[in-house]
């Protein structure tokens, strides 16, 4: 049997503030997106300041790759200007007096060469901004700034990166710039990243792991699939509760425009997407897109209806409930009046059909 991996971060920390506490434990056991999820105020920043060492009061163990950023126990606090991170925060920071190329060789040049393992060049190209070197920031566009601000946060050859909202001021459109390029990074840098966010479409594109944080606690801790549609959670209730299922691209239908994607509880009928055969992608789908009926439709718009059992229901929203399908071992969620729990008879274990009216392509 192989050694477990041990965890790339572990942190318990504690910090305390007038009428609020946070007390947290977390362990980061590989690399990709951690989310940090809560309601406004449930310590997600604090959180990131913590770890990153920007609040001194804060009391407990960091540990990154098996090097001790903090243990109160035995004495020891490195300054953040000593750990190996990269901070990326909700605006972008810049330094206004120093061109684009500037700004990065001043994220690089305190990486000692022999600790460098991200090259200036590999950062630039992954964020897109060669073109972009020669110019200072106040003539950048606010996406163009945030790529500016992770490629000098990835220059710095972190450990570890905490980015705190990075999208937040920008508008839809320069929010979908930028998100492939953070998909990028997932998929050709081995560096764990701690992400805060209040936009379940980023988390829901993003994260490989959740951290549900409420009242400065540590309520759920898991992965994304599985988090977003645990009826005990409020991720899974709401109007944008919803599942996030990976799928795999099985055939495309040139002549209709469709693509046909694969998954564990079936088969789903998409959009056509510009993608090779055999590669895989996430599919969300909105409880509120989901219906729900006892024998399968003819006659519909609806393409994607699949066989499901009722695995769970919960109250919802006044006069709504949640309701989990279990779909060949895979979960949804589908949001009915209280009136269709009763007239369709929902209960566990009942076997019946979805319909999908919508999924979202995210990635």
């Amino acid at each position: 049997m192989s050694a477990p991996t041990p965890p790339r971060l572990q942190a318990q920390l504690q910090l305390a503030y007038p009428g609020f506490s946070l007390d947290v434990n977390l362990e980061l056991a590989s690399a990709g997106v951690t989310a940090l999820v809560g309601p406004s105020g449930s310590g997600k920043t604090s959180c990131l300041r913590t770890i990153a060492g920007l609040e001194r009061r804060a009391t407990g163990r960091v540990v990154v790759n098996g090097e001790v950023w903090q243990d109160d126990r035995q004495g020891l606090f490195m300054p953040v200007h000593q750990r190996a991170l990269g901070y990326v925060f909700q605006d972008a920071r810049l330094f206004a007096h120093l061109s684009v190329a500037q700004n990065l060789a001043f994220g690089q040049q305190r990486v000692p060469v022999a600790e460098r393992r991200v090259s200036l060049e590999q950062a630039i190209a992954l964020l897109g901004i060669a073109p972009l070197l020669k110019r200072q920031p106040d003539t950048l566009s606010g996406g163009e700034r945030q790529r500016v601000a992770m490629a000098r946060a990835l220059a710095s050859s972190p450990r570890l990166l905490l980015m705190d909202e990075p999208l937040a001021a920008l508008d839809a459109q320069r929010k979908a710039d930028i998100l492939p390029y953070l998909e990028n990074l997932q998929r050709e840098l081995d560096i764990p990243v701690l992400y805060v966010s209040h936009a379940m479409d980023e988390v829901t594109r993003l994260a490989d792991h959740l951290v549900l944080l409420d009242a400065g606690r540590v309520s759920a801790s898991g992965p994304t699939q599985t988090l977003l549609t645990r009826l005990d959670l409020p991720l899974a209730h709401g109007d944008a509760a919803g599942a996030v299922v990976p799928a795999c691209i099985a055939s495309h239908d040139s002549e209709e425009h469709l693509t046909l994607a694969s998954f564990a509880g079936g088969t789903l009928l998409l959009p056509w997407q510009n993608r090779p055969v055999g590669q895989t992608l996430k599919v969300r789908i909105q409880a509120r897109d989901v219906s729900l009926t006892l024998a399968r439709q003819t006659g519909t718009s609806i393409q994607n209806i699949l066989e499901a059992t009722v695995s769970a229901l919960s109250p919802d929203s006044p006069g709504q409930t949640m309701v989990a399908l279990d779909i060949g071992g895979c979960t949804l969620l589908a949001r009915v009046t209280q009136r269709s729990v009763r007239q369709l008879g929902l209960q566990p274990g009942l076997r019946l059909f979805a319909q999908i009216k919508g999924v979202a392509i995210l990635g």
